[in-house]
């Protein structure tokens, strides 16, 4: 152990609780890890963690301290603080015992993403809620998508909320961020089927082939995608709507279409 904090006024600790906003973290480079899922699949992931807090009493389960125990050996410095300061520094009402400050690190740009035969990829387009962006990246994960694209990003995938949302995913989903325009030419250029979803889609999504090279476009939440996506060279896709509600939540309607591109996959 390094150091032992028990006020919720130390300097470390206040700065801890500045990562919680965006411009905290832009500021320090660095953002939070909140949860023993989380940490473990930063670590696992091979995400630089520069520090770890940990509330001793509040490791009650064997889980918690076998990642505990995992921590100590990778030698990465570790804090004791009280279950007050704990309570301080952690995201919401969610208090597990552990919590880690990363690094921050750009995300690539598409020149680092090489196209391969069948793949699939998701493409999230200014979308503004972090939890609905994590929950994306979950889904996008059980499904097999190889890729997300964030074009003309709006959201911080390292927002406390995106982390959680995506249960940890956000550390190994491979994760890339382009103006649309530019993501749209590299898709076409690339040979990839381009699907839009649009309320007004002209193509039912059970009615479209999701096989071979794919982009599923999505879009924010209010407004949809922007007239990028409807030129020549994209197919516009829609879900049925049976009820009063004219739209799903963006995070749904990526988890309907990709399963039923894994479906579409599985059956060739």
């Amino acid at each position: 152990m390094d150091i032992e904090i028990t006020s919720t006024q130390n300097p470390r600790i206040k700065a801890v609780c500045l990562l919680r906003q965006g411009r905290g973290r832009q500021q320090q480079q660095r953002f939070l890890v909140d949860g023993e899922r989380e940490i473990q699949r930063a670590l696992t992931a091979g995400w630089p963690l520069e520090e770890v807090f940990v509330c001793e009493s509040l490791l009650d389960r064997p889980e918690s301290r076998q990642l505990y125990d995992q921590l100590v050996e990778t030698g990465i410095p570790l804090c004791t603080v009280t279950s007050q300061v704990m309570e301080k520094i952690s995201f919401g009402d969610r208090s597990e015992g552990l919590l880690a400050v990363a690094r921050l690190r750009p995300l690539p740009d598409l020149d680092q993403l090489t196209p391969a035969p069948g793949m699939l990829v998701a493409v999230v387009e200014s979308v503004e809620k972090p939890g609905n962006l994590g929950a994306i990246l979950r889904s996008a994960d059980a499904a097999g998508v190889d890729a997300v694209i964030l074009a003309n990003q709006r959201t911080d995938p390292f927002n406390p909320n995106a982390i959680r949302a995506s249960t940890g995913i956000v550390f190994s989903m491979p994760l890339f961020a382009a103006p649309s325009e530019q993501v749209l030419a590299w898709l076409t250029g690339n040979g990839f089927k381009v699907c839009a979803t649009r309320i007004d889609g002209s193509s039912s999504y059970l009615e479209t082939d999701w096989t071979g090279l794919v982009a599923i476009i999505l879009g924010e939440e209010a407004g949809g995608l922007s007239s990028c996506w409807s030129g020549a060279g994209v197919t516009t896709v829609s879900i049925p709507m049976r009820g009063q509600a004219d739209s799903l939540n963006v995070s749904t309607t990526a988890a309907i279409l990709f399963y039923e591109a894994l479906r579409q996959r599985l059956l060739q």
